[in-house]
């Protein structure tokens, strides 16, 4: 697999993570964890433990319901763009050892695509809510779903 190629993959899992920070390190754990990935020898071996595949699971599926209320800030504030930056660090230096490229040029390009999926599918979100005069949560789901199915296209490409 070209560098290039390996870099686009860690910009996407970025982008994943940044519209649902839990989902795009819940994907790379599990994907770790059933050996589309491989991790072992690297420092970030425990990412395909059970343990952080059950740990970043519960991440994912506890922002799918906070994602809903009312009171959840804005992804783009700073905790929530934070996380997701930490996140996509996380994410991408998986992808970039899984791929053979540099960790660190893999962490610097997914936070990257977390920066740009958090504030992208943040003006999505907003734009779309106002155009279709739907509630959010109508546009939510859906966002949802194509951050998971994004994550799986990434981390099947390995």
């Amino acid at each position: 697999m070209s560098s290039g190629f390996v870099l686009l993959l860690t910009f996407g899992i970025g982008v994943v993570t940044g519209l649902r920070s839990g989902t795009g390190p819940a994907v790379v754990a599990w994907a770790a964890h059933l050996g589309w990935i491989n991790l072992s020898g690297s420092p970030l071996a425990w990412m395909g433990s059970t343990l952080a595949v059950v740990i970043f699971t519960i991440l994912a599926l506890f922002e799918f319901v906070a994602d809903q209320l009312p009171s959840t800030p804005a992804r783009t504030a700073p905790g929530g763009l934070g996380a997701r930056i930490v996140l996509g660090l996380l994410c991408g230096a998986c992808l970039g050892i899984a791929g053979g490229a540099s960790l660190w040029l893999g962490a610097i390009v997914a936070a990257l695509g977390a920066v740009a999926g958090a504030f992208g599918g943040y003006r999505a979100r907003v734009g779309l809510v106002k155009a279709l005069h739907v509630p959010d949560f109508a546009v939510a789901v859906p966002e949802d779903l194509i951050a998971i199915g994004l994550g799986l296209l990434i981390v099947s490409r390995f």
